[in-house]
């Protein structure tokens, strides 16, 4: 216990400096799809006289930096300042007073490329002493000759079919970091019956606690993800030991587990908030590589391996869950936990690798949305409905469903874009949903006796 709470104490000492360290490296915000303009407040300019926007221009899917793009700002139709973005696709433009501004880049170098933006020119606000930053991200199919926005008239055929594969890449890729997160969540109501409403913040813990050991601590990320994994496995230990078993012993209802579950999710939600602050932050590693071009698929070397090893990932703990005894004993007690205790199984013992596999999990899904994304306090909260998806998906209780239906759900989340607008992409997943459970309620690998 000792060591326990000492490592405890070496997490919140490495954290402590979050909200500051987080302000020099904030970038633009990354959603799971192609936005039309994100704006962060405070910049990276502190000071000075007057006020300043900073507008970088990156390209969404491979988060590639773009130079030489002209950047005009105007206040009430009048050009107030003029730039061109660096080699790190940055501009940062002075402007007389606090208001409302109109920025607008020049996209005629893009023509042929098919690369736009949806809202060009992009209208923001500047507060007096707080520097903007606007992030364009230039997106393949929206650059159809009109200033980059995307024509949408028609239905099949005005359907941009040429970003199918970069799409399918894509959903395949959120598809496999979702079902490192899902698997844990499907296991945990397996074996113990409970709806865990926290399991996005282990997803955000992965993300945070690696960008502090990384970004404040200074070690390498390649060194620091193995280090995160010992922690977080440590960190569903203690849950479980601390937490949970307890509740359990005093034979608590899933109910008000499930409530508890509710408000740990919102104190570690707020907690990260306190430590990180609220803005976007990188990893310092592996953010600013040039993309791998396959077919007309363009895609950077990281997120490449990042699938690949949420793939060798996968199918390890498939079969280990197969081929394993406490897979195997985790697979009974999933099935039937009075049986698997009445057996011999040791049902606490389960429940408890349980928690400490799925813990893991759940911290190295968190550590590839941070690399290919980036990441803030909320980013497990962003996706926990969309994990419930897939487990539900998939089959309640089943970790093998989860897989699968996570899979679908990223596939279904990016190709879907293709005719309906990315605001409303999870929207189309979840309908998709309802539809298959209306088919099949107990899900596409679960059984009818795990559902009611």
């Amino acid at each position: 216990m000792r060591r326990l709470l000492a490592l405890a104490g070496l997490i919140l000492a490495m954290t402590a400096a979050g909200p500051a360290a987080a302000a020099h490296a904030a970038g633009p915000p990354a959603t799971a799809g192609p936005p039309t303009a994100a704006v962060l407040a405070g910049g990276t300019d502190e000071g000075g006289e007057g006020e300043l926007i900073n507008v970088r221009v990156r390209i969404d899917e491979t988060r590639e930096d773009v130079p030489g793009v002209p950047v005009t700002v105007r206040q009430d139709g009048e050009v107030v300042g003029e730039a061109e973005t660096d080699d790190g696709g940055l501009a940062s433009i002075p402007v007389p007073d606090p208001g409302e501004y109109e920025i607008e880049l020049d996209l005629s170098a893009f023509e042929g490329e098919d690369l736009g933006v949806e809202q060009n020119p992009f209208t923001t606000r500047v507060d007096p002493g707080t520097p903007r930053t606007v992030a364009f991200r230039l997106v393949a199919g929206a650059g159809e000759g009109d200033g980059g926005v995307a024509a949408a008239t028609g239905f099949f055929a005005d359907i941009p079919w040429q970003r199918t594969p970069q799409l399918v890449a894509s959903g395949l890729r959120f598809g496999l970091i979702l079902a490192l997160a899902a698997i844990g969540l499907s296991l945990v109501f397996g074996t113990t019956g409970l709806t865990n409403f926290a399991h996005g913040e282990l997803v955000t813990f992965g993300a945070l606690v690696t960008y502090a050991v990384h970004v404040i601590g200074g070690v390498p990320l390649l060194l620091a993800i193995p280090i995160v994994l010992v922690l977080s496995a440590a960190f569903g230990w203690f849950q479980d030991t601390a937490i949970w078993r307890q509740l359990r012993r005093k034979q608590i209802g899933l109910i008000a587990m499930m409530i508890f579950s509710i408000g740990l999710s919102f104190f570690m939600r707020y907690g990260f908030l306190y430590l990180f602050g609220g803005q976007t932050v990188f990893y310092r590693d592996f953010t600013a590589q040039g993309p791998i071009e396959i077919g007309s698929i363009r895609i950077p070397p990281a997120h490449l391996i990042v699938m690949g090893i949420s793939v060798v990932v996968l199918i390890a703990f498939a079969l280990a869950l197969l081929y394993t005894r406490i897979g195997k004993a985790t697979r009974a007690v999933s099935d039937n936990p009075a049986l698997a205790a009445a057996s011999g199984i040791d049902v606490d013992n389960v429940i408890r690798v349980v928690w400490i596999v799925g813990t893991s999990l759940a911290a190295l899904s968190g550590i590839f949305f941070g690399l290919t994304q980036g990441m803030d306090f909320q980013l497990g909260f962003q996706i926990l409905l969309l994990i419930f998806a897939a487990v539900v998906l998939g089959g309640l209780g089943t970790a093998f469903g989860a897989m699968l239906g996570a899979v679908v759900v990223g596939l279904l989340i990016e190709v879907s874009t293709l005719v309906i607008p990315p605001e409303l992409k999870n929207v189309g997943a979840l309908a998709v949903l309802i539809i298959i459970l209306l088919v099949k309620p107990s899900g596409l690998l679960g059984r009818r006796e795990r559902v009611g």
